[in-house]
C-alpha cells in the first residue's frame, strides 16, 4: 500500500494512545509522501511524551525533503508548552501535504481544539492508531473510550483506524494479526473503517491473508538509550 492510498487527504492528523507507535507511523508516512514527490510538512505536536518525538529525526526528515515543524525544546519543556508558529503554514498552504503528530491521549489532543475551525475548512482526516499490546487500549471497549475522548477534546471526528500492533524487537506476524482482530472489532462497533495494517517490510509477505492493505515501514524511532 502506498502513502497516497493510505492518506489521500491534504492534512492527516495522527493520534492514538501513548505507546501505540503513532509517531513511527507519522514519520514513515511523511517520508513516503515525500518519496512520492509531494511537498510535505510534518508537525510535531506531541506535548505529552518527552520521548519518541518526531523532532528527534529532524536530520533524516529534512534530508528526505520533509519540512519539520516543532516547538523548540526550551518551550516544549515549559509548564505551558507553546505551539510552533509554522503550524499555520501547514494549514494555510494548500500546496503542502501536512502530517500532524498529536499527543497520545485526550489531554494531548487538546492542542488541536484551537485549530478546529481552520481544520474543518481543509481536506483533512483524523486517524486513530491502535496497538493491541498497550494495556490501556488492548480491548475494543478501552480503545473506543480513548478514541471518543480524543474526538470530544478536539471536536473532530475520527475517519480511519490504523492497526500498528507491535512488540518492538519481539514483533512477529501473529502480533500484527492480533491487532487486526482488535481493529476489526473497533471498526464494527464504531463504523469507522480500518484503513490499513502497519508492519515492517520484512513481514509483508506473511500478511497476505489480511483483508485490509499493509503499509510497509522501516523502524525510524529509537529508544532514548539506543
Amino acid at each position: 500500500m502506498t502513502a497516497a492510498e493510505c492518506c489521500s487527504h491534504r492534512v492527516t492528523i495522527v493520534t492514538g494512545h501513548y505507546g501505540t507507535g503513532k509517531t513511527e507511523f507519522a514519520v514513515n508516512l511523511a517520508l513516503a509522501l515525500a518519496a512520492g514527490g509531494e511537498r510535505v510538512m510534518l508537525a510535531d505536536l506531541d506535548i505529552v511524551n518527552p520521548y519518541f518525538r518526531s523532532r528527534e529525526r529532524r536530520e533524516l526528515l529534512e534530508e528526505a525533503g520533509v519540512r519539520l515543524v516543532a516547538t523548540p525544546r526550551a518551550l516544549a519543556d515549559a509548564d505551558v508548552p507553546a505551539l510552533p508558529a509554522e503550524l499555520h503554514t501547514v494549514l494555510e498552504d494548500r500546496s503542502v501535504r501536512g502530517v500532524l503528530d498529536v499527543g497520545g491521549d485526550p489531554s494531548g489532543a487538546r492542542v488541536l481544539a484551537r485549530f478546529r475551525p481552520r481544520l474543518l475548512k481543509e481536506d483533512h482526516q483524523l486517524l486513530y492508531v491502535l496497538n493491541a499490546n498497550r494495556h490501556e487500549v488492548r480491548t475494543a471497549e478501552r480503545a473506543i473510550a480513548c478514541l471518543r475522548g480524543i474526538e470530544a477534546m478536539t471536536g473532530l471526528a475520527c475517519t480511519g483506524l490504523v492497526n500498528n500492533t507491535h512488540l518492538c524487537g519481539e514483533t512477529d506476524a501473529e502480533e500484527i494479526r492480533a491487532g487486526a482482530e482488535l481493529g476489526g472489532a473497533v471498526s464494527r462497533e464504531t463504523g469507522i473503517p480500518l484503513l490499513c495494517h502497519v508492519a515492517e517490510a520484512r513481514f509483508v509477505p506473511e500478511l497476505t491473508d489480511l483483508k485490509e492493505p499493509v503499509f510497509a515501514i522501516a523502524i525510524r524511532m529509537k529508544k532514548p538509550w539506543e
